[in-house]
């Protein structure tokens, strides 16, 4: 057991406006490619650090994350009144690899039409091996870290604390994995959409996809002149905010979902009343 394992851990200052993981008990990655992502930093053997960086994900310890190619940025609120940077750097592939790969994927449409649908194929990581290349880390000398606390372990559990809530903000958005990796989602997704046609997409939600136009989804749809059938409340509320999930790098005490399903369960009788006396005057 080490030294550290045992040295009693100061409680960091309260933040408000912190970066809270989503997931307040178990595991912070349902997927199998987020699974990978943290299942690395598990493996480093860094004792008690560990879950003190878990605790400091779920407290909002962390302020701020900034994902970039080949690194990720951090600020991260501990014992001291200035937060401490985080540094986490992973290689990003060159131009020339990404072109093989792409090339590769565009091969068996599947990949495409998975990540079109914003999945992650299960056997991508054969495509990169077939390269001589790896998505995810393999070692701990795949990353670079750096923390400016005064911890000489390393990583720390600041940096842990930041790793964890990017595994879970992975679980959400695959295509943040890539831009670590040096590949934009537009890009990605440019180069692989072309010769897959619509039906070779497997959609994993519902058929019916959300509008991209921020005004057209946020905007009331035109109502009809008159009611053919009587008006029902849905059958679940915020049906729209459980298609979408949680959102990364969430800020509030509780989930978007947790804090408008109550909105949404009071508003639908009032609304019901309101449409049902405006056609009734009608």
């Amino acid at each position: 057991m080490r030294y550290s394992d045992y040295y009693p851990p100061n409680q960091p200052r309260q933040v408000k406006g912190g970066i809270k993981a989503q997931s307040q008990r178990g595991a912070f990655a349902s997927r199998w490619w987020a699974k990978r992502w943290i299942g690395v930093l598990e493996s480093f053997d860094i004792g008690a650090r560990l879950g003190r960086g878990r605790s400091y994900a779920r407290q909002g310890q962390v302020l701020d994350i900034e994902i970039a190619p080949g690194e990720v940025k951090a600020k991260v609120q501990g014992t001291r009144a200035s937060p401490y940077r985080v540094l986490i750097q992973l290689k990003p592939l060159p131009a020339a690899a990404w072109h093989k790969l792409i090339k590769a994927m565009k091969a068996e449409a599947r990949f495409g039409a998975k990540l079109l649908a914003g999945e992650m194929p299960n056997d991508i990581e054969e495509v990169f091996r077939a390269e001589g290349l790896s998505l995810f880390p393999k070692a701990h000398g795949d990353l670079k870290t750096e923390c400016s606390c005064p911890d000489w372990s390393n990583p720390c559990k600041h940096i842990a604390a930041v790793y964890y809530l990017l595994g879970e903000a992975f679980d959400q958005d695959p295509f943040l994995m890539f831009r670590l990796r040096g590949m934009e989602r537009e890009v990605l997704l440019a180069q692989l959409g072309e010769g897959i046609s619509k039906e070779e997409i497997e959609p994993t939600v519902s058929p019916e996809p959300l509008p991209i136009d921020p005004s057209i989804f946020w905007s009331l749809p035109s109502l009809p002149d008159k009611l053919s059938d009587s008006l029902l409340a849905p059958a679940q509320p915020a049906a729209l905010l459980r298609r979408l999930g949680p959102f990364p790098f969430w800020r509030g005490d509780k989930s978007l979902l947790e804090s408008l399903e109550s909105i949404y369960a009071t508003m639908s009788p009032s609304v019901l009343k309101t449409l049902s006396s405006v056609f009734r005057e009608e």
